[in-house]
């Protein structure tokens, strides 16, 4: 898919506010359309709403991606990663962003607002949304991961 024609969600905590922003501008300068379900102020929140909100547009195809900030991206991580059909990747350089895309299907990325600079996690967003999933032998094992998702016995 054409990255300018991406919906991305994005969702945040008052740890990773600042950094949302900043990746809000910086995939609109490209012509992605952003969903973004806050946090909108400093003020301290809950990052398991940010989290379900942007799993739950994801799941239910309202975005192509999403991209949620805290602290460190882990708790946040956690919580998208409840939401059926979430597979949130916690990211803190290229190489994995590019490997989550390519080989897990990851469909969220997670970012710390409070550890990662803000050209680097740039740098991992364009990288995250601009690798294509390579299906072939990975895809059994997504397909692995989500029947354990379902509870069913491998």
């Amino acid at each position: 898919m054409e990255v300018s024609l991406l919906k991305i969600a994005l969702g945040a905590d008052h740890g990773g506010y600042e950094l949302k922003n900043e990746i809000r501008a910086h995939l609109e300068e490209q012509g992605i359309e952003i969903l973004d379900f806050g946090t909108n102020t400093k003020d301290s929140v809950d990052y398991p709403r940010y989290g379900f909100y942007v799993g739950d547009a994801v799941t239910k195809g309202k975005a192509d991606l999403g991209i949620v900030v805290c602290g460190t991206g882990l708790g946040i991580s956690i919580a998208a990663n409840k939401v059926p059909g979430v597979r949130a990747a916690v990211c803190t350089e290229t190489y994995s962003a590019r490997m989550a895309r390519e080989h897990n299907n990851a469909n969220i990325l997670a970012l710390g607002g409070r550890v990662t600079g803000l050209g680097l996690a740039l740098d991992i967003v364009d990288m995250f949304v601009k690798t294509p999933f390579a299906g072939g032998r990975h895809a059994c094992r997504v397909d692995l991961i989500d029947a354990i998702e379902k509870g069913e016995t491998l």
